[in-house]
């Protein structure tokens, strides 16, 4: 086996960059480890702004090629990409539970499903882009939908392979060229994916992956004048240096940022329903953006309600992700387990009481936790902590719930419970969110936009948003037939 290769679950990896249809070595590396044992799972090349050069270099040759391609033809290649991913399922699903920790069995059945989805969905949907033509005084408007050039996508930790391909699979329908980096807490499966694609018939430079620990590889990306779009997934400091790095080109920027979602409990709701959606917030050890992290509940049932939240909770098992009997797995790295303690601790200190939880577990794993008694304006409200933390606040009427959920520099979510369907509507229409969810939770179709207000990001993605982002439209006007005759 190659000195660049590592095992993991039983998988080879390639640990260098994927730079124009090839593998490129780095003089340096970085550890990759888990989050179930902490072991190393391999030693990842570390990219440079010579790295990152190249990769737009690449992307921006293969470009006119690719950009040229005719739209069945770009769809037949992203649906042979969709056929790899569902033959090595298993492979990826298990890669990626060994890197970020998430459920095995989330990743068997869900996951790695949607990431062939999303090459499928943005295939068929390029086939069936576009506008009528329309008149003006006989003149005729015609809307075209061009490939933009290269794109740099930017992808968190929380859902590698998903989160990535739901950037670039639009991208690559959209007749781009990509430079992909993900995030350096979880990169394995990028790797498999530049396998995947180019064993589909991606061509060279079309998809490059470029790994990346630190800024540096980043900044390079983000500030290159041959960028023509930026794609990023993340907390809200790095999307502001991004966006300042991405200004002296005036590259478009999509941002899919941070969150610090409200579920509203009222008092007319099936309980039942409202604290299965609550605790379902636990989801990936509470690493979930969309997560409603701020359980406000009607004064008048919110003491029954916590009842039966503390008895399904303890239902819970926390523990290995390989284990299909496993709920919630382990918190990314060490550096995010001493984040989501320091919230709490403080949290604690300042008044608050842990109805469950409130501490540590062992290794890697932060025990589920809801905080009561705290104030609106404290950095638990405000802030998001990213991990397995809920905090639950009353109000005593719809007024009140509305403004505590609105209450946060934030807008990426919000999930309301009731039993009323005309408040339902009513108070869907006042909350600041980017998506609603009545009654439900986490249910996503890649045709609704999607994205958030506020500081939870810029612009939207999902179906035609996608292309709005990644192409850019040209309207064509063409005079009616004859018009030589009145020059």
């Amino acid at each position: 086996m190659s000195e660049h290769t590592t095992t993991v679950a039983g998988v080879a990896v390639d640990t260098r960059h994927w730079i124009g249809g090839e593998r490129v070595a780095s003089t340096e590396t970085f550890a990759d480890t888990s989050p179930i044992d902490g072991g190393t799972l391999g030693e990842i090349a570390r990219g440079t702004p010579s790295e990152a050069a190249a990769a737009v270099a690449a992307a921006k040759a293969a470009f006119p090629a690719w950009a040229a391609t005719p739209r069945a033809e770009r769809a037949r290649v992203l649906h042979a990409i969709a056929d790899g991913v569902e033959r090595r399922l298993e492979e990826l699903a298990a890669v990626e539970t060994a890197d970020n920790g998430a459920l095995l069995r989330s990743h068997r059945r869900g996951v790695m499903p949607r990431v062939a989805h999303n090459f499928r969905f943005f295939a068929d949907w390029l086939l069936r882009l576009g506008h009528e033509d329309f008149d003006t005084r006989g003149h005729t408007n015609h809307v075209s939908w061009d490939p933009a050039g290269p794109c740099v996508l930017i992808t968190p930790w929380n859902a590698p392979l998903m989160l990535a391909t739901w950037k670039v699979a639009p991208a690559l329908a959209a007749g781009n060229t990509v430079v992909l980096k993900p995030a350096e807490w979880s990169p394995l499966t990028a790797s498999l994916l530049a396998d995947i694609a180019a064993e589909a018939g991606l061509p060279a430079g079309v998809l490059n992956v470029v790994q990346g620990y630190g800024s540096e590889v980043g900044d390079a990306l983000t500030s290159h004048p041959d960028v023509r779009r930026i794609s990023f997934t993340g907390s809200v400091p790095t999307a502001r240096h991004i966006a300042a790095s991405a200004a002296a080109n005036l590259t478009p920027l999509s941002l899919e940022l941070g969150g610090k979602s409200p579920l509203l409990v009222f008092a007319d709701a099936d309980l039942d329903l409202a604290v299965d959606l609550a605790v379902e917030q636990y989801d990936n050890a509470g690493q979930v953006c969309l997560a409603a992290t701020r359980v406000l509940v009607e004064e008048t049932v919110a003491e029954e309600f916590t009842r039966r939240f503390v008895d399904r909770a303890a239902r819970l098992k926390q523990g290995d992700p390989r284990d299909e009997a496993t709920d919630i797995g382990p918190t990314i790295h060490p550096r995010q387990l001493e984040r989501i303690d320091g919230f709490v601790r403080r949290a604690l200190a300042a008044g608050a009481r842990a109805v469950i939880g409130g501490h540590r577990g062992e290794g890697q794993y932060y025990v589920p936790t809801l905080l009561t008694d705290v104030a609106q304006d404290s950095e638990i409200v405000q802030e998001e902590v990213f991990g397995p933390v809920l905090t639950l606040q009353t109000f005593t009427d719809e007024d009140e719930a509305v403004r505590l959920a609105n209450d946060t520099r934030f807008g990426l979510a919000a999930t309301v419970a009731t039993g009323d369907a005309e408040r339902a509507e009513r108070v869907s229409a006042r909350l600041v969110a980017g998506t609603v969810w009545v009654n439900c939770f986490f249910v996503r179709d890649l045709r609704a936009p999607f994205g958030g207000s506020r500081h939870s990001g810029v612009g939207r993605e999902g179906g035609t948003w996608s292309f709005d982002f990644y192409c850019d439209l040209k309207n064509t006007v063409t005079a009616p037939k004859g018009w030589q005759d009145h020059g």
